[in-house]
């Protein structure tokens, strides 16, 4: 059997850290062949104090925590990476929990020769108590709002461009090498294409899942889907093959105010820009009453209208400025730690 490494990056997640390392020790998974590397940002909460009491309860579980100065993902990962001994690396998030054969499913694709990094679906939880978190989780999961990601949507077992939260052997990263530390997000995006690129596969598996936690209000979603913006124009710098159409957000964003400013001269563009945004709120209400309705939560009609609207714009906003900003490494400083 396989000694299996998780590793996860982690900066001021008291709330979730413990529900993480639960459902960790409750693998099917023999927990003797598993052990847990977390790369702390240097947290300013009872993260740490957290992961103590934990340690001092279970033991039989090992945890080990490493410190993440940079405070950014792909470093952390990288530093997890560093002290991971295990023949396979389970890569998880601190705000999230994997159902209780996570383990043992990512490690039955690993062997049946699936991928070289197989992955699975969310459960996409709110992140808080409040009609808000609600509907910025329903957003998170419908079509509107995250185009055709399957690991967001679900459907057969298949091919795909990139997973959330992979699993993979650790040869394959001295293979094509580590994450890319110059990129904030985007960072298992990135290292799925280089998996593509070197002839691998990347295989998702809705029998692999975990439960994710959204963010709590639309301030924080806004901040997110910014940062995924503005890494994503970056990273596709380098790969432009990697485009897919959900990511035409920044092309959708910039046509509001190129219409508008064109109806200064030519008036048909007025006309088509309210074309567009009837047409976009036509969508969004659409969205907002089918979830309103399924769930039986009347807040939904309205709030999940705003949550994908602050999901397109801030991508779409965030990808353009990435493609006219100069100094990134001032977005870079701005944007390192996870709101």
């Amino acid at each position: 059997m396989p000694r299996v490494s998780i590793i996860v990056p982690c900066y001021n997640e008291r709330e979730t850290i413990r529900l993480l390392l639960d459902a960790i020790r409750g693998q099917t998974f023999p927990v003797r062949e598993l052990e847990v590397i977390i790369a702390d940002g240097l947290s300013t909460d009872d993260t740490r104090r957290e992961i103590a009491s934990f340690q001092g309860a279970h033991p039989e579980l090992e945890v080990r925590v490493v410190d993440n100065p940079r405070r950014i993902i792909p470093a952390a990962l990288n530093r997890a990476l560093e002290e991971a001994r295990g023949e396979i690396v389970v890569r998880l998030d601190a705000h999230s929990a994997p159902k209780q054969d996570y383990v043992e499913q990512c490690v039955a694709a690993l062997e049946a020769g699936r991928g070289e990094n197989v992955g699975g679906l969310w459960e996409i939880l709110p992140g808080a108590e409040n009609w808000k978190a609600r509907a910025i989780a329903a957003a998170a999961s419908h079509p509107l709002g995250v185009g055709d990601a399957r690991y967001r949507l679900g459907g057969e077992p298949q091919l795909v461009d990139t997973v959330p939260f992979g699993a993979f052997y650790r040869e394959l990263v001295e293979r094509i090498g580590p994450f890319d530390e110059t990129l904030l997000t985007n960072e298992d995006y990135e290292f799925n294409v280089r998996i593509r690129q070197s002839g691998g596969r990347v295989w998702f598996d809705p029998a692999i899942r975990s439960a994710y936690f959204a963010r709590r209000d639309f301030a924080a979603l806004a901040r997110q889907y910014w940062r995924y913006g503005y890494w994503k124009a970056r990273m596709l710098r380098r790969y432009p093959g990697a485009f897919r159409i959900r990511q035409a957000a920044g092309l959708f964003v910039i046509s509001f105010p190129l219409l508008a400013l064109l109806g200064l001269w030519r008036p048909w563009a007025w006309f088509l820009l309210g074309l567009e945004s009837l047409g976009y709120l036509l969508g969004l209400m659409t969205a907002g009453v089918q979830i309103g309705w399924k769930k039986k939560e009347i807040s939904m009609v309205l709030g999940v209208p705003i949550a994908i609207a602050v999901m397109h714009f801030s991508w779409g906003s965030g990808f353009l400025w990435s493609l006219i900003d100069r100094d990134h490494s001032l977005t870079e400083r701005r944007f390192s730690l996870r709101p």
